[in-house]
């Protein structure tokens, strides 16, 4: 397992601003939420994963460590890295994910299944990603 971080670039760029697309995915992948959310250094954001969900996570200011462990795996190990503002990577199902908020931090989390609180917690098992683990 191998964290895929894309940085993504605007497309389009002129005297008013700019235009990126979020995410570039087929036309077959259906999202079901866009979920806006801020976060203030030194908290912690996952500690869990989704049976079906798949959700984008794309860091429009800020700083976070973003971490994996594959759950299908037995010996599986943590992985991290560092994203900061135009970072986008994918959270698939299975594998449990944690965000470490290193500055205060603004992102987007963009999801293929509904997040009502109730269908949203009958996907989500909880699991702690420690500490010593991410380093």
């Amino acid at each position: 397992m191998s964290i895929k971080v894309t940085h993504v670039k605007p497309e389009f760029i002129d005297e008013r601003g700019y235009i990126t697309r979020l995410p570039n995915v087929s036309d077959k992948t259906k999202f079901r939420a866009v979920l806006y959310i801020t976060s203030k250094t030194g908290t912690e954001r996952g500690n869990h994963y989704h049976k079906k969900d798949s959700h984008y996570v794309f860091c429009v200011s800020g700083r976070f460590r973003y971490s994996e462990k594959d759950m299908t795996k037995k010996n599986s190990t943590v992985e991290s890295v560092i994203l900061k503002p135009g970072d986008l990577v994918l959270s698939r199902p299975m594998i449990a994910h944690s965000m470490e908020f290193l500055e205060d931090t603004v992102f987007l989390a963009i999801t293929t299944e509904p997040r009502q609180q109730e269908q949203y917690e009958g996907d989500t098992v909880r699991i702690k990603i420690t500490s010593d683990e991410k380093h």
